[in-house]
């Protein structure tokens, strides 16, 4: 585990060349867990990072935004449950509509049911 830690610190360090290292913290809110196991955390910094998050043992829900490299704001809401990670942005990609004839063939499908053949 103390390997797995110093290769993510090292990997960090090394992509960091573009943060800016003065930035300072404008505010910070962190509720810990409650004996419900809600808690919640907060905090925005003077480089344009904002965070937040709050959850319980049923899932999570949380924000962040901040400044790419090339100037454009990036921004990210998201859920997590026991169904998976749910994140939402205008940056992530989306995939391509489906083609007419897919759905055409697919309420032909829903409409016209395959016949039930007997096991022989």
């Amino acid at each position: 585990m103390f390997k797995y830690m110093i290769c993510l610190a090292l990997i960090g360090c090394a992509c960091a060349d573009n943060i800016n290292k003065d930035a300072q913290i404008r505010s910070f809110q962190n509720d810990a867990s409650d004996a419900e196991g809600n808690y919640q955390f907060a905090y925005d910094t003077s480089n344009g990072i904002q965070v937040q998050e709050a959850g319980n043992t049923a899932g999570v829900s949380g924000a962040y935004s901040y400044v790419s490299p090339e100037g454009e704001k990036i921004s990210l809401t998201y859920t997590a449950d026991e169904e998976g990670y749910h994140p939402i942005g205008d940056h992530l990609p989306t995939p391509p509509p489906v083609p007419a004839y897919v759905l055409r063939a697919l309420e032909y499908i829903r409409t016209h049911p395959p016949a039930q053949q007997d096991d022989q």
